[in-house]
């Protein structure tokens, strides 16, 4: 039967198993922040992405182990450093966003990193942007500001750490564009645990609350789910062309939205579901642009 069950997956052409795999992925990544906002409830969410560092850390240890000091050599090791603090920050800022707003708010504004790629892609990586990926930049933007709607009596600043995390998180895209092509990729996920354990310790022993057993297990479903969703995303993103299967990655804010309300009573309103229609929509069209131009991709990629 499993024999059987291969062959018929096998025979799908490769955009529709790298859909599905993006699908699964956009699934496993909707648990994670639900269970990161679940133990945001009772724990500070830096001591929640030291968890997650650690368990990350612990993931990789034997594979580290079985490649030797080989793994720790690399011929830059400051890009290694900037590209980890720059992971780090937006793991912090994003933990601190989804314990602090609706999931799909905070699903939402993730989706602003092709924006702001663009500009880190013009000013660090000397690439040229036309006016029609800058008006879909602007557009994209002009999302958030329709979500955040600036004009009311009070910001949320968990927007503004939201934006850090998509920020961050392009900083850190921008940053492995930097290294050679021939980086290993377990060197790179080595230094990014590494630096992400030491860099979220001291922020979560100054908030630090001894975890119950729950809590641990919560943490633990996180890791392990988060891990998931990555080589999900991963194998979708290699089985099928990135313009095809990454819209598929939008389905995160139908998946948010659904857990935010029934797990935690959330109803985006209005101008938020507008916001990030906008959001998608310019962000989705900069995918396209990149792929007619043959440009490096900016859209939803797994990190």
């Amino acid at each position: 039967m499993w024999a059987s069950l291969q062959r018929r997956w096998l025979a799908l052409p490769g955009d529709a198993r790298g859909a599905l795999w993006v699908l699964i992925g956009a699934v496993g990544f909707s648990i994670t922040a639900a269970l990161v906002k679940s133990l945001g409830e009772t724990l500070d969410s830096f001591q929640i992405a030291f968890f997650r560092s650690v368990f990350g850390l612990a993931v990789l240890a034997p594979l580290v182990l079985r490649a030797g000091p080989a793994v720790l050599r690399t011929s830059v090791p400051m890009l290694h450093i900037g590209r980890s603090l720059a992971g780090a920050t937006a793991m912090m800022c994003g933990f601190y966003a989804l314990t602090h707003l609706p999931l799909a708010t905070a699903t939402a504004v993730s989706f602003t990193r092709p924006l702001f790629m663009i500009v880190i892609a013009v000013a660090f990586l000397g690439e040229a942007v036309r006016w029609r990926r800058w008006s879909a930049t602007a557009i994209g933007f002009l999302g958030v500001l329709i979500m955040v709607r600036p004009g009311r009596e009070s910001l949320d600043p968990a927007i503004l750490v939201a934006l850090g995390q998509a920020l961050a998180a392009s900083l850190a895209v921008a940053l492995i564009k930097k290294m050679p092509a021939d980086e290993p990729h377990l060197t790179v996920l080595f230094y990014v645990a590494t630096v992400a354990t030491l860099a979220s310790l001291g922020p979560a022993l100054w908030v630090w609350r001894t975890p119950s057993l729950g809590e641990l297990g919560l943490a633990l479903a996180m890791g392990v789910v988060g891990v998931g969703a990555q080589a999900a995303a991963v194998r979708g993103f290699r089985a099928g062309e990135a313009t095809v299967v990454a819209p598929f990655d939008y389905a995160r804010l139908l998946f948010a939205g659904a857990l935010g309300y029934l797990l935690f009573f959330e109803v985006p309103d209005l101008w938020t579901l507008l916001g990030a229609v906008v959001i998608v929509v310019s962000t989705v069209y900069i995918a396209w642009r990149d792929a007619q131009l043959g440009a490096p991709k900016t859209g939803p990629a797994p990190d």
